[in-house]
C-alpha cells in the first residue's frame, strides 16, 4: 500500500520546537514498516528531500510562523494563509501523483483536509483525517471555517481524532462516525524507578502558549509557600513560544526569591527522554487539551503528572484507570494547581503505578492499517 501523509507539523530540524512534529515523523517511520509512506509537510520552500531514515517528504512553502498562530480574522495574516494554502494545494497533488498513492492520510482536519479532499476527488483514491483539538475547538468558531471543516470531515472516508472527547465533538460537527486514535511519540527512556521521595523534581515541557496554561503554573509556583520549597529539588520550564516574555519575567520573580527555577529551550526527543528520566512529577497545567503528547510521553517514563481536569486528562487520570499515574487540578485557576502541587509535595513517597494508559505510537499505526486495509484496492 503507498500512503500519502499529509501534515502541518513536521520538523524542519532537530530543535523539538514541535512536540506533534516530533510526533508525526514517528509516527511517519513506524508506518513505513507496514507501507510506503510519502510525507507532505511545510518548508522553506518547494522541494522534494530525502531524509535520513529514508523517508521522502514533500515540502510547501509555509510561513516561519507555525501556522499554529495564523488567525483567519487577522487581515494581515490573510497573504501567508493564502500563499500556504496555494503551496500545500499544489506539493500535494504532484506528491500524490508522483507516488500513485493509493490513500491519503491528513494530519490534520485543516488544512490538509482541504488538499486531502481534492486529491481524492480528482484521483479517486480514500482520504482520512486525522483531528486536533485546534481543528474543532478554535477554527471550527469561526462559521465560515466552521462550515468548510464540516465538508472535508463528512466528504472523508474515515475521521480520526486524537482524544475520546474529541471524537465525540467531531461526530456532532459533521455527524458521521469517528474514531479515537493516540498521538504518542517514541522517547529514549527506560529502566526507570517508579518510586520517589521528597525533595521532588518537577518539570514542564510545551509551548509557552495560553492553552497550555503555563502563565498559570508559573503563579501557582509562586503561591507555594517556604515550606512547601522545602520539599522541592528543582523546577525545570523547558519550551517556547507566544508568552515567552511573561514566562522570563515570572522565571526572573521566582528566581529573585531563592527558588530553585530553572528555564530551558525546546527539547528533541532525546533532550526530552532525559528531562524525563530527571524528573519526578510532570506538570501539565494547560487550559484546553485532548491528550498533550507530553501526558503520553510521560505514561511512557512512568512519571506522576499532575495535570488540571481538561479533555480526557480526567478520564486517563480516574482511579479506576489502570492505577495511581497521578493527580488532577479540580478547576483552572493558578490557587487549584497551586493546591494539587503543595498536596502532592508533602507525599512522603510517590509511587507510581507500573501500568500506565497505553498510549503508543506502534499502536496507532496497528489501528490505522487495519482500517486502511479495508480501501486498499490496487
Amino acid at each position: 500500500m503507498k500512503v500519502l501523509l499529509i501534515t502541518t507539523s513536521f520538523p524542519q530540524s532537530a530543535s523539538g520546537e514541535e512536540a506533534a512534529g516530533s510526533f508525526v515523523a514517528d509516527f511517519a517511520r513506524e508506518l513505513s514498516r507496514e507501507a510506503e509512506v510519502v510525507v507532505v509537510a511545510p518548508g522553506k520552500q518547494e522541494v522534494r528531500e530525502v531524509g535520513r531514515s529514508g523517508l521522502v517528504v514533500y515540502r510547501y512553502r509555509a510561513p516561519l510562523q507555525p501556522l499554529s498562530l495564523l488567525k483567519p480574522m487577522n487581515f494581515g495574516h490573510w497573504l501567508p494563509i493564502l500563499s500556504t494554502l496555494a503551496s500545500g494545494r499544489r506539493v500535494s497533488m504532484r506528491a500524490a501523483r508522483d507516488m500513485d498513492a493509493d490513500f491519503v492520510l491528513a494530519l490534520w482536519a485543516l488544512p490538509c483536509g482541504l488538499w486531502a479532499k481534492r486529491i481524492s476527488r480528482s484521483l479517486h483514491i480514500p482520504y482520512a483525517t486525522w483531528a486536533l483539538g485546534s481543528d474543532i475547538w478554535s477554527l471550527a468558531k469561526v462559521p465560515i471555517v466552521r462550515f468548510i471543516l464540516k465538508r472535508i470531515l463528512q466528504a472523508a472516508d474515515y475521521r480520526f481524532a486524537d482524544g475520546y472527547q474529541l471524537a465525540q465533538d467531531v461526530e456532532t460537527l459533521c455527524g458521521k462516525s469517528c474514531e479515537f486514535l493516540p498521538s504518542a511519540r517514541q522517547l529514549p527512556v527506560c529502566g526507570l524507578s517508579l518510586v520517589h521521595k521528597p525533595p521532588y523534581r518537577l518539570a514542564f515541557l510545551g509551548r509557552w502558549h495560553p492553552n497550555k496554561g503555563v502563565d498559570l503554573l508559573l503563579e501557582a509556583l509562586e503561591k507555594l509557600t517556604d515550606k512547601d520549597w522545602t520539599r522541592i529539588e528543582c523546577v525545570r520550564i523547558a519550551g517556547g513560544g507566544p508568552m515567552e516574555t511573561l514566562v522570563r519575567s515570572k522565571v526572573n520573580f521566582l528566581r529573585s526569591r531563592n527558588r530553585p527555577v530553572l528555564l530551558e529551550g525546546y527539547k528533541n526527543a532525546q533532550e526530552a527522554g532525559e528531562l524525563l528520566v530527571w524528573a519526578d512529577i510532570v506538570l501539565i497545567p494547560s487550559r484546553i487539551e485532548s491528550i498533550p503528547v507530553i501526558f503520553s510521553d510521560a505514561m511512557q517514563a512512568k512519571r506522576f503528572v499532575i495535570a488540571s481536569a481538561v479533555g480526557d486528562l480526567p478520564k486517563l487520570l480516574s482511579k479506576d484507570n489502570k492505577g495511581i499515574v497521578g493527580r488532577m487540578v479540580e478547576s483552572i485557576t493558578s490557587d487549584k494547581m497551586r493546591e494539587a502541587i503543595a498536596d502532592t509535595l508533602w507525599l512522603d513517597v510517590i509511587a507510581v503505578s507500573d501500568c500506565c494508559t497505553p498510549i503508543s505510537v506502534d499502536n496507532a499505526v496497528s489501528s490505522l492499517m487495519l482500517i486502511m486495509s479495508h480501501y486498499y484496492t490496487k
